[in-house]
């Protein structure tokens, strides 16, 4: 995503408008085992649009949309969707952009699982990841303990296991990652076990009232110190009565202040990108509250990216930490 302003681009994302032909090589970085597909064919993977309002004046930003993914077979659209992102993570960043030597990417969901494919490309150029995981449940569930009433391959990516996942496959940087915002019932105690196994550190809902946002923010920047981090925001770690379009709401949760008051934050942590999930359009109020917070937020944090210019180092070619 590029922003605009005079005769000067400030990089955000720093991603450059760009359209894929049969003539143009695809760059999906290294070790990537699967066909290369075409994801332009169908949809524009290249979209421009517009963010007058911002306090940088007049700005132009490049969306480049939906990755096409097929919706009839779930393991095939996870490999596209690795594609759709490496191809945005291997290109060319602006000079504006500073130190930053790939793009930061802002994605936008949808279902939660699409973080598991994100951070398998990111993997790709800083090796395992530091996670903040704001949600009201853990995601880290073993797919077979039964999570899901059965144990097959099939059922096994769901949007409560994605990080279990990620965690075997060397994706998640084991004691640097945090949850917070959690609120979330249990199928049993074992749960807390494999979340740890997994690498997260628990912070709590209900731990704003004990110790309020600025020790939670605290907590979380001294978990993930200056490693390249992954923010990932489920919608649902606001409370209902404020964010009601999502498909699993847990009462009890944040309010939009306190959420941006942790986003403000966050301004100067090695974020190497984001998302915002798990909003469903069609279970919002009248008043669209849901989406208007989850709007907000993608402002705010698209904020603290562009203050950070420094950039972090990529990996080696050194074998990875599993």
């Amino acid at each position: 995503m590029l922003f605009k302003k005079s005769s000067q681009l400030m990089s955000l994302l720093a991603l450059q408008s760009f359209a894929i032909t049969a003539d143009v090589k695809i760059n999906v970085g290294p070790d990537y085992p699967h066909k290369i597909e075409d994801l332009n064919l169908d949809l524009p993977f290249s979209q421009p649009v517009t963010f007058a309002h911002l306090e940088w004046q007049r700005c132009l930003a490049v969306d480049c949309g939906d990755i096409p993914i097929t919706p009839f077979d779930a393991a095939h659209a996870f490999k596209q969707m690795e594609q759709g992102y490496r191809q945005i993570l291997y290109h060319k960043t602006s000079e504006a952009s500073g130190k930053w030597q790939h793009p930061r990417i802002v994605s936008l969901g949808g279902d939660h699982s699409i973080v598991l494919p994100i951070l398998r490309s990111l993997k790709t150029v800083y090796g395992p990841i530091s996670v903040i995981h704001l949600d009201s449940h853990l995601d880290t569930w073993d797919p077979y303990q039964g999570y899901t009433g059965i144990a097959s391959n099939q059922s096994a990516i769901t949007h409560g296991t994605f990080f279990w996942h990620a965690s075997r496959e060397g994706c998640i940087s084991k004691g640097t990652s945090v949850h917070g915002g959690l609120r979330t019932k249990l199928f049993s105690p074992k749960d807390y076990e494999i979340d740890r196994d997994v690498g997260f550190t628990l912070i709590e809902a209900h731990e704003i009232d004990e110790v309020g946002m600025p020790d939670i923010i605290r907590r979380v920047r001294e978990t993930v110190k200056d490693t390249p981090t992954y923010l990932s925001i489920d919608i649902d770690v606001l409370d209902p009565s404020i964010a009601p379009a999502t498909g699993t709401p847990e009462s009890g949760g944040w309010t939009t202040r306190e959420l941006k008051r942790f986003i403000k934050g966050l301004e100067g942590v090695n974020l190497v990108g984001m998302d915002i999930v798990e909003v469903s359009p069609p279970y919002d109020t009248q008043a669209e509250t849901t989406c208007i917070a989850a709007a907000d937020m993608i402002i705010d944090i698209l904020a603290a990216m562009v203050k950070h210019k420094e950039g972090v180092n990529v990996k080696s070619g050194g074998k990875d930490e599993l």
